[in-house]
């Protein structure tokens, strides 16, 4: 059950209207880093939630994120007000009113025309919300990483966003959305220690024959070591033979098949069969005309 309070999480002040600051902000209102994904995802995952103490943190932290969304889009509900109010009542001449909306620095003209300056389920570019968003997995070693990069990204787009702005009470307000995220990411880091173990994700081991295993796939003048490759934690293998069938194989495909498959396969593979004899001449090569030396090739040609 939810119960909604009228006073925001976060009281926002905002100085003057700006439609294409209100514009940018939308991408933490219907974006994919945005808050109504981070609700969604967190909700979601709380429901498929057997621990009881991991449950109450994905559902706290859901409904707070829902706070988050309300902060947000009054954020760009007030940006949008003032020009709101003009498209609304046609308080300007048109042409003073078309480059309002479109003039440098603002290309809010889809969501003032379309949404009517409301915070409309888009990103900073129109692009609807989708619950493709959503990523979770179902497994919780997995989710909580994820959850972690996911609050990791919205503190990136929040500082991206402050960064953009003048304005004392949005960049305040910005602030604190910005230092939830890290609130969050600490609790979710906490509760994936709290599995042991956690790593990796899932139930299955890996097959120890591969999971310390680097392959330098990648060849050329730079070729960097670290923690990460090292022969300290990986058996770091770069010569390209060693780097194809490793399972040991000829690394060949194979598969079985019944006596009607092979008879129908076969027949299949002689009528598409390539006649490598054969050089027709394309559309292509035939609309493009005559090479720019043809008169000299038909003068030594006449000679």
């Amino acid at each position: 059950m939810f119960a909604h309070n009228k006073r925001l999480q976060y009281t926002v002040r905002v100085t003057e209207t700006n439609p294409g600051l209100a514009n940018l902000m939308l991408e933490q209102f219907g974006g994919p880093q945005g808050e109504l994904a981070a609700a969604c995802r967190y909700f979601t995952q709380a429901l498929g939630e057997d621990d009881p103490g991991r449950k109450d943190l994905l559902m706290d932290i859901a409904t707070e994120e829902l706070s988050h969304l309300e902060v947000i889009g009054t954020i760009v509900a007030m940006l949008n007000k003032g020009a709101k109010g003009k498209l609304a009542e046609g308080a300007e001449e048109e042409a003073e009113m078309y480059r309002s909306i479109t003039g440098p620095g603002n290309d809010s003209h889809v969501t003032q025309v379309l949404y009517g300056g409301g915070p409309p389920l888009v990103n900073s570019a129109g692009v609807p919300w989708t619950a493709a968003y959503i990523d979770t997995i179902g497994d919780p070693t997995a989710d909580l990483r994820s959850n972690i990069a996911a609050e990791a990204r919205a503190k990136i787009v929040y500082e991206r966003l402050i960064n953009l702005t003048t304005d004392p009470g949005v960049k305040e307000a910005l602030g604190f959305l910005m230092t939830r995220e890290i609130a969050h990411q600490i609790s979710f880091e906490k509760a994936l220690y709290s599995i042991q173990p956690n790593f990796p994700p899932g139930k299955l081991p890996g097959d120890p024959r591969f999971s310390r295993v680097y392959f330098d796939m990648s060849q050329g003048e730079v070729d960097l070591r670290g923690p990460w490759n090292s022969d300290e934690n990986f058996e770091f293998v770069s010569n390209r033979e060693e780097q194809r069938a490793v399972d040991g194989g000829d690394g060949d495909g194979t598969v079985g098949l019944s006596a009607a498959e092979t008879t129908v396969m076969t027949a299949l593979a002689t009528r598409t069969a390539s006649d490598t004899s054969v050089d027709p001449t394309t559309g292509a090569e035939l609309g493009m005309g005559e090479p720019l030396d043809a008169p000299a090739a038909k003068a030594k040609k006449i000679k």
